[in-house]
């Protein structure tokens, strides 16, 4: 967990059926798609672009939860600040998007918290474990389609492994319309993850992007739910 952390207390929320599909890729071709300020985390030299589509769920203030509940599907990689010129500044989640069925979330995300959010139309249908996840733009862009679900058991990621690399980050980069970098932190217990499978029916998230589809098969894994709380995001 992230400790020390005062000011984590703006906003709780339940994270569900998440879904974390990772693609090993080249740091370079990451790189160029990072603004100033960050450079590529890399495990053992990869550089990973992941796409992760869940259900956020009673989300508001932290003393008083508003019962929300709406899809969210993001593309993202992992970056460490470079302010300092060393390119080994504090790790973190770097968004290129999140996409949201969530009118007024949307609004409120991208004018107030500089946060990448889309509007887009989504449908989540989980029946048992297993879950139909659909999203897409008003536009008609950036179309995902999978159905996903566990499949072995449960666990918490080692320290110092791929899986602790790829989900344990409990900070939160972003780039506002003028190249700006802000941060945000959070908080949660480790996570349990268990070993995944996923069918994509589409998958223009990597397009929407400026990416090619990286090569390979992702590495897959699902976790059922967290509960966050989460601080605003400041100016790096």
């Amino acid at each position: 967990m992230c400790a020390g952390i005062a000011d984590i207390d703006l906003l709780s929320m339940t994270w569900e059926d998440l879904l974390f599909a990772h693609w090993r890729v080249d740091p370079a071709v990451v790189e160029e798609h990072l603004p100033g300020g960050l450079t590529v985390a890399t495990y053992e030299g990869d550089a990973y672009l992941g796409v992760v589509p869940f259900v956020m769920s009673s989300i508001g203030p932290r003393l008083a939860p508003l019962g929300i509940s709406f899809g969210e599907l993001n593309l993202r990689t992992y970056v460490r600040e470079t302010a300092d010129g060393s390119g080994a500044g504090p790790r973190g989640v770097y968004f290129f998007n999140l996409d949201a069925d969530d009118r007024l979330g949307v609004a409120v995300a991208r004018s107030v918290f500089q946060l990448p959010y889309y509007r887009a139309a989504m449908t989540v249908d989980a029946a048992g474990e297993r879950v139909a996840f659909r999203s897409q733009r008003p536009d008609g862009s950036a179309s995902f389609a999978a159905a996903y679900g566990p499949e072995g058991d449960a666990f918490v990621p080692e320290a110092g492994s791929l899986e602790a690399f790829l989900v344990e980050n409990y900070r939160f980069y972003t780039a506002d319309d003028r190249g700006g970098i802000w941060y945000g932190d959070i908080d949660h217990e480790p996570w349990e993850l268990a070993p995944a499978t996923a069918d994509f029916v589409t998958n223009e998230l990597f397009a929407a992007n400026g990416f090619d589809h990286p090569a390979g098969e992702p590495l897959l894994h699902y976790s059922p739910r967290i509960a966050v709380t989460a601080g605003a995001p400041r100016r790096v």
